[in-house]
């Protein structure tokens, strides 16, 4: 049913038309009941308030929980840059594989292991781990550029930070580097405001947070090592006397450094196409980076959360197989139990991918919330 085009395209229409002029029945009400009218949609715009302190207060539960997730981020921090070698215990860990498995044959399995363990010098900590998790992910992973992926081999953490209580709303990503060839930075900062209050002039479109702006930061790049920046050469001829001579010009390359120079957004709020289609997807990666990488960096990097993904997908598509299926049962065949966390990702996914570009920047914020997920 998901995956029915005529069922995805009458939910379109009806959105649309959710989405138009207020009915004729609407205009044809008594005055009288016109007024009482009013009077519920002022009551909306109270509850539209209410909403707005319901979202700071669940921004500042963010922050809370964020500050007991730090210590455990921190010691996966020192294991990937072996400033912390974890005990036995630590890394004990059994997998369905493993425990299928024989005595015979995980005592074999031990003993190739240590051979090849003898023959390979011991790498320090967990080499080229953010990088592995950004290339296994569609969404970083379609960012990347080859001369991209020398400089990320030296990324060593990504941490997220909420603002203070009392401050406006935001959450900054911080990408810390060891020293590297590349720039002199060691932090690489990206910072998103956010505004949680219904507009004046439309409060009935408050759908939750929306980002309104994000500003990076200046990458100190060692001369020649920019990656953002290509020299070309190109011959032009000399009107008058017809000669042809090289010049040399420098400009923008495409790479996942630009992360860090997002466009402005002006005063006035307006963007042209180009500009609203890049930052509506930089407020989407953004947000996948805060609720999704840090928080499961090493189910990216070992592709466990991708399978689950896909596992999602595919339990979809076999519910809908089986109720195309004219001799299907389900006396026989007993129904899967709901998939919560699929339907809800589903539902987050169809809202935000019918919604227009604009919309789409409005109600980022809340596609990507954790919340059972």
């Amino acid at each position: 049913m998901m995956q029915n085009p005529q069922i995805l395209a009458a939910l379109q229409e009806r959105l649309d038309g959710l989405n138009g002029s207020p009915s004729g029945y609407m205009e044809s009400l008594p005055k009288v009941v016109k007024r009482r009218v009013n009077a519920l949609k002022n009551l909306q715009v109270k509850c539209a308030h209410i909403e707005a302190k319901f979202y700071e207060e669940v921004h500042e539960l963010e922050r809370k929980y964020a500050a007991l997730y730090q210590p455990l981020f921190d010691k996966r921090s020192d294991i990937v840059k072996a400033t912390y070698e974890p005990t036995d215990e630590e890394c004990e860990w059994k997998a369905d594989e493993e425990q299928e498995l024989t005595d015979e044959m995980k005592e074999k399995a031990k003993v190739e292991d240590e051979k090849k363990d003898e023959e390979k010098e011991d790498p320090k900590g967990i080499p080229e781990f953010w990088l592995t998790v950004f290339k296994n992910v569609d969404l970083l992973s379609d960012m990347l550029q080859e001369h991209d992926e020398p400089i990320l081999k030296h990324l060593q953490d990504i941490k997220v930070y909420f603002s203070d209580p009392g401050q406006p709303m935001s959450f900054t990503l911080e990408f810390h580097f060891e020293a590297n060839e590349f720039f002199t930075n060691t932090v690489l900062t990206k910072t998103y405001k956010m505004r949680s209050e219904p507009d004046e002039s439309d409060p009935f479109s408050f759908d939750g947070p929306e980002i309104m702006s994000c500003t990076g930061c200046t990458i100190d790049w060692v001369k020649g090592k920019n990656v953002t920046l290509k020299t070309i050469k190109k011959k032009q001829k000399h009107k008058g006397r017809g000669t042809v001579r090289t010049v040399t010009k420098t400009v923008p390359n495409d790479s996942f450094f630009n992360f860090f120079t997002p466009p402005e957004v002006p005063e006035n709020g307006e963007l042209d196409e180009d500009s609203e289609a890049v930052l509506a997807a930089d407020f989407e990666i953004g947000h996948f980076i805060r609720e999704r990488i840090v928080p499961r960096a090493v189910l990216y990097f070992t592709g466990e959360a991708i399978e689950d993904d896909d596992d999602d997908v595919s339990e979809g598509e076999e519910e809908a197989d089986e109720e195309n299926d004219p001799d299907y049962d389900p006396k026989v065949t007993p129904p899967p139990l709901p998939l919560t966390r699929q339907a809800r990702l589903f539902s987050v996914a169809l809202v935000f991918f019918l919604k227009p570009p604009t919309e789409q920047v409005r109600y980022g914020y809340r596609c990507f919330a954790p919340s059972g997920v």
